[in-house]
């Protein structure tokens, strides 16, 4: 087998699960890495004591609120491919990491719950993926719990996404009545068995819909409305087109129950056969517009997520690095593009689910740990020549935001220096109002207020107290340099600038902005601003 960079990289398929907190994404992650054969049991994750808990949730706040606020990588070879699932934290307080990770995913898998549909949270992430033309398969779980009618689902998917929704498998029933499900594609009924008394195992083998051996499963009349409802389906939705889905028109729909471990052998195989590999990276070049294939063989990446403190006793930093081209060894020396700081990295690490280990090789599509003391921030481009340059990651408009004070005055310097720290590692937005001293402190959630008041208190022992701050909003404002400074002169009280310099325009209310916007035509309120 040919080990070039392209066909390794064709072998690649990285995604992210995105889900509204309690539509089953952890089930959905450990039972993905058991079809996977990544891990044996599903439950491990979780059951294999203290030890691997504090390998997923590293920070202690985690362990104590039992979720995941880092996202993390978890790596498996399954039927030829290799697939990198990256995890996104499914809580309500999700932060600026959720949207991060995705950029560094080729491909997300959507998770609804079956009585739910489609709820904010999930319509905010979508956003993002639509953002970065990132393809969307879906996974409708639960089913056999009490479920909206199956149609009704798609019909939500349509409207509220605006996606074509394109059902691979079709359920017969819902709750109490859930039977399995028909692969249309197949024309085979998979039927769905509670556990056994065995444990994990007990869904039958899939057998010809159209066979007398239909009947132990099915009655007549279920039989019929299956029929019915798959021959429905088929002449309302439009058929599934691969091409359709890659270019972020069309999504292929799943069903099953995470918990029971249905259907998520049909998601897999489908995440292998439809999910795009790697592709090629839009990036500057010496000032010239370029593009990175997979194939190339300079070794490139993009630093998506920095995690600090995975070992409390060793005061690192790990930087998630997405590569983008060529094949990278243990040992390589790399440059950061907007520094030209070079680095050799020596102890990269490939999390597999159930350790981590340290990567000989990695190909584009891969996502590799470097651990380094403050080099890298979130957003820089690494290569060997260092003249790469990917476009920024985004940085959302904050929907928090809180001013900051240490109780003891006199570390007021060493909290400027930490929050700058924190800031750089995209654990939160900084701003700096031009009149008056106090940082404004801009977060999508507030568990990250609490996430940065512990790593205040552990890692540089500052005890600090929020506040609430007069502003509710805050854009980037972007335009003519004479329009922009005719702005900001009459709204001196409402400026400040963020870490990289960029004005900032901090406003009591969303109507503020409106009227603002309103007055000021030709000045840009941004929400999301890309990180040069």
């Amino acid at each position: 087998m040919s080990h070039s960079p392209a066909a390794e990289a064709a072998r690649r398929r990285t995604f992210a699960i995105i889900s509204h907190p309690d539509a089953g994404k952890t089930t959905l992650t450990e039972n993905l890495l058991l079809a996977g054969g990544a891990i044996r049991a599903a439950g491990q994750v979780r059951a294999r004591g203290e030890n691997r808990r504090t390998r997923s949730d590293w920070m202690k706040i985690e362990r104590e609120r039992g979720i995941s606020v880092s996202a993390s990588v978890m790596t498996f070879d399954h039927d030829g491919l290799m697939f990198n699932l990256l995890d996104t934290p499914g809580h309500e307080d999700f932060s600026e990491d959720t949207y991060r990770t995705l950029t560094a995913a080729d491909a997300a898998v959507m998770v609804l719950d079956a009585a739910k549909g489609i709820e904010p949270q999930t319509l905010k992430l979508f956003e993002v993926c639509r953002l970065r033309d990132i393809p969307i398969v879906t996974f409708i779980n639960k089913m056999d719990r009490e479920a909206q009618d199956p149609f009704a689902l798609l019909d939500e998917i349509a409207s509220k996404l605006a996606l074509d929704p394109a059902p691979l498998y079709w359920p017969a029933g819902s709750g109490g009545r859930f039977k399995g499900m028909l692969d249309l594609r197949r024309e085979k009924f998979i039927p769905f068995a509670k556990k056994g008394a065995d444990g994990e195992q007990g869904h039958p083998e899939p057998i010809a819909f159209k066979s007398n051996a239909i009947v132990s499963y099915l009655d007549p009349d279920e039989q019929g409305e299956l029929a019915d409802g798959a021959m429905l389906v088929q002449e309302a939705a439009k058929p599934f087109d691969p091409q359709s889905f890659l270019e972020g028109h069309m999504t292929p729909v799943f069903f099953g129950s995470a918990l029971r471990h249905f259907g998520v052998d049909q998601l897999l195989e489908g995440i292998g056969a439809y999910a795009p590999p790697p592709k090629n990276v839009p990036a500057m070049r010496a000032g010239e517009e370029t593009h990175v294939a997979p194939g190339d063989r300079e070794v490139s990446g993009f630093v998506f997520k920095v995690q600090a403190n995975m070992d409390p006793n060793h005061r690192d930093r790990i930087a998630f690095l997405k590569l983008t081209s060529g094949k990278f060894a243990r040992g390589m020396k790399l440059k950061v593009q907007n520094t030209g700081k070079q680095l050799s990295v020596n102890a990269p690490i490939m999390f597999f689910a159930s350790d981590r280990e340290l990567a000989e090789e990695a190909y584009a599509g891969d996502v590799i740990g470097i651990p380094n003391h403050g080099v890298l921030r979130v957003g820089d481009s690494l290569s060997e020549t260092g003249t790469l340059r990917f476009a920024g990651l985004p940085n959302f408009a904050p929907e928090i935001l809180q001013r900051v004070r240490v109780k003891d005055p006199l570390k007021a310097k060493h909290l400027n220096k930490a929050l700058q720290g924190l800031a750089e590692e995209g654990v939160t937005q900084l701003f700096r109002p031009n009149i008056g001293a106090d940082f404004i402190v801009g977060a999508v959630g507030p568990l990250q207020f609490e996430v940065m008041a512990d790593r205040l208190a552990n890692e540089y022992q500052l005890d600090v107290i929020f506040e609430p701050s007069p502003y509710g909003e805050a854009r980037w404002i972007a335009g003519d340099k004479a329009d922009l400074e005719d702005f900001q002169g009459k709204h001196r009280s409402g400026m400040a600038t963020d870490i990289d310099e960029q004005p900032v325009y901090l406003a009591k209310s969303a109507w503020e902005i409106g009227y603002a916007a309103e007055r000021y035509p030709k000045v840009r309120f941004e929400r999301a601003k890309e990180r040069a």
